[in-house]
């Protein structure tokens, strides 16, 4: 699996967002920024909407649809739309797994791969083999195989995936806004005590309510992270 990981990191007060104050951020940490990603929904005041929709103001790394600002991987809380966030990839969640629950329907459960890597008799070419040589697993790689599937099934969600639909959706639509790990307003580092299931959903709740209670003035940008050689 990759290193990479989403990291949202929330600039301290009185500190605009943007990709190099981030970097300097995450270096502290010993983590390298690569890119912004933009996905957060920029939101759109009712009574300066047509001023605010053309506008980047307060973004970092906006994206834009037929000219209008529709995306941004940052900015001030104020101007970012988590909800949309959180709805849409809630939305995107549920279709996933239900196709998933197709695919799989009536095929025994499968172990995880953590399950196989943990295994030290195993080398990590034999791990992927026996973890792939599982029917359920089978079912996932020939749907993804298939040209016109309409969404991948990705291997190494086969533990939320088979936690439930509940369970799935509430994975995505908290990591839409919480990423995979987040720097707090004072320098702190907030992320999964382990890659267990349950860690990161813990790491998520905590997540989550931690930037629900900044202040709307505050600055957030995402970025993709990975630990420094």
């Amino acid at each position: 699996m990759s290193d990479v990981r989403l990291v949202i990191v929330c600039m301290p007060a009185d500190t605009c967002a943007g990709w190099f104050s981030a970097s300097e951020i995450l270096n502290r940490h010993r983590l390298a920024t690569s890119i912004p990603v933009p996905m957060f929904p920029v939101r759109r005041r009712a009574i300066s909407g047509v001023i605010s929709r053309w506008s980047a103001r307060h973004l970092v790394h906006p994206v834009r649809r037929r000219a209008a600002v529709a995306l941004a991987a940052g900015g001030r809380l104020r101007r970012l739309d988590l909800t949309a966030a959180a709805t849409l990839a809630h939305a995107d969640a549920v279709y996933r797994w239900r196709v998933w629950s197709h695919v799989v329907a009536r095929i025994p459960a499968a172990r995880p791969p953590r399950d196989f890597r943990a295994d030290h008799r195993l080398t990590a070419e034999q791990a992927v083999r026996q973890f792939e040589a599982q029917p359920r697993v089978l079912a996932m790689l020939a749907h993804n195989c298939h040209p016109h599937a309409r969404v991948p099934l990705h291997l190494q969600e086969l533990e939320a995936y088979q936690a439930g639909e509940i369970t799935y959706s509430v994975l995505h639509w908290q990591r839409a806004i919480a990423g995979d790990a987040m720097v707090t307003d004072d320098g702190g580092l907030l992320e999964p005590a382990s890659d267990s299931l349950a860690d990161r959903l813990r790491y998520l709740a905590h997540a989550a309510a931690y930037l629900r209670a900044l202040p709307q003035d505050r600055h957030i940008v995402a970025v993709h992270a990975a630990p420094r050689p």
